[in-house]
Parts: C-alpha cells; structure tokens; sequence
C-alpha cells in the first residue's frame, strides 16, 4: 500500500487582520467547558501552526510528536488530533490502543487520502479523518461537531474500576480484593487496569506491549505471561485473567 509521503501544510491558518481581536472566538466558548486538545504530530512546523491556531480559537492546546508520549498524556486530553505517520507507531495502532481503554475524541488529520486507510483508522476508534491540507476553518468545525457528540453522551468515570470484590483504583494507583490491599508491581497495575477496563475484550500481545510497556515494536518473549501469571497468583485464582490461545489474554470475572 503506497502512502503520500509529503506532509508540507496542516492546516492554513487565515491572517488576523489589526482590527481582529484574537478573542473573538473564545468569547463565544465562554459559557463552555474550554477542549482540551492534544495534538499529535511529528512534523514540527505542521504542529506548530496547528497548535497556535487551535489556541486562536480558544482551544487549551498542547503536542506531542511520538505515539509513547501520546499514550503517556491522552487522559489529560477531551480531543486527539493524530496524524497516522509517526516515528515510533503508526497512526491506526495508536487509535486501536487507546480506544481499547478510553473513549476520548479522536480526530486523524494526514496526507493519506486512500479509502482504506479511512476504513482501518475509523475502524480503528476515530470519530473523524481529515485529509492535508486542511483549513483550520474546516479542522475546527470538525472539532466542534465530534464535541458536539460527545456533550450528549452521558459521563462514565474511569478512575475506578470495581467488579465483584476487586477494585482497581487508577488515582492511587490501589487494587482491593475482599477489602483487602493487594501488593503489585507498577507494570502488574497497568497491566490489569488495562484488562479489567474492557471486561471479556481480548488483548493481543502486540496491544497490551504497546499499552503498557509503551513499546509497540518490542518482543513480548515471556514478559507478559511473567507478568499474567504473577497476577493469577496474587488474586488467588486464575479465572480472573484467561488465555485466549494463539491471541492475547482477556479479563473475565470470576
């Protein structure tokens, strides 16, 4: 599959004229919860014109440029604008991983313009795909129409996850069976909060490498089954983690 390699224009960003006050728009986002948006790009003087755009319009906007910083810092974000090339993990992968976990905007802005890249990455979990160059005019109506959707959907905290008699706590970073505290390595945490967050989905290894280990070239080798199994044995049954042969591993409460 042949992508455009050329990534020269983001998004064009219309002049402000002197009598233009660069509040005219957050003015009107005044009765609104300001979007936090997280722009994920590797080429710097895209980003850079993006991001200052974005902020032109009231957006609070901050970038990233690998898919391992994106993975460290989505949570703090309402909205991803991704682009699908970039150095470290392609674009789709990035969608796949974090839409497996949280359901927060994602919005693809590249220069692949071919039906099936449009297909694999809404597939994927994003809300939307745009093609460079793109307007900020555009880009901005895009945001506004996939916040628009998400403002009707009801809030589902995340922070904790209690099935039966297990609690995970992701803000102190805590797990509780029966009350009681059970003691886990930092990736042991990571990795069960990221099972338990899609209860009966399967993970592959590739996913809960890239996930949890931040490192979606690697070679899960026995890490993950040291890991799965470490687990297994500090909640006192293997049922809670099940092996999905020749795939990955899924979280099915006991």
């Amino acid at each position: 599959m042949e992508h455009q390699s050329t990534k020269t224009v983001a998004a064009r960003i219309p002049p402000q004229s002197s009598g233009e006050a660069a509040s005219t728009r957050p003015q009107e986002r005044t009765d609104r919860k300001v979007v936090r948006v997280l722009v994920v790009e590797n080429d710097s003087p895209d980003a850079d014109l993006l991001v200052l755009g974005l902020r032109r319009h009231g957006y609070q906007t901050e970038q990233v440029r690998t898919g391992a910083e994106a993975l460290e810092q989505y949570r703090e974000a309402d909205l991803l604008l991704v682009d699908l090339d970039l150095p470290d993990l392609d674009g789709v992968e990035l969608c796949r991983s974090i839409r497996a976990v949280c359901d927060v905007a994602i919005i693809v802005v590249t220069a692949r313009d071919t039906e099936l890249d449009r297909v694999l990455t809404l597939r994927a979990g994003a809300d939307d795909y745009a093609v460079k160059p793109c307007s900020l005019t555009e880009l901005t109506a895009r945001v506004e129409a996939v916040m628009r959707r998400f403002r009707l959907q009801p809030f589902v905290p995340e922070d904790v996850i209690a099935v039966g008699p297990l609690r995970i706590d992701h803000r102190t970073r805590e797990i509780r069976l029966d009350g009681r505290h059970i003691e886990v390595t930092r990736k042991e945490f990571d990795l069960l909060y990221l099972l338990a967050s899609r209860p009966g989905s399967v993970f592959s290894r590739r996913q809960i490498m890239t996930q949890v280990w931040r490192d979606p070239k690697g070679q899960p080798g026995r890490t993950i089954d040291t890991h799965v199994s470490s687990l297994r044995s500090k909640l006192g049954c293997s049922r809670w983690i099940t092996t999905v042969r020749g795939v990955g591993f899924r979280f099915a409460p006991r």
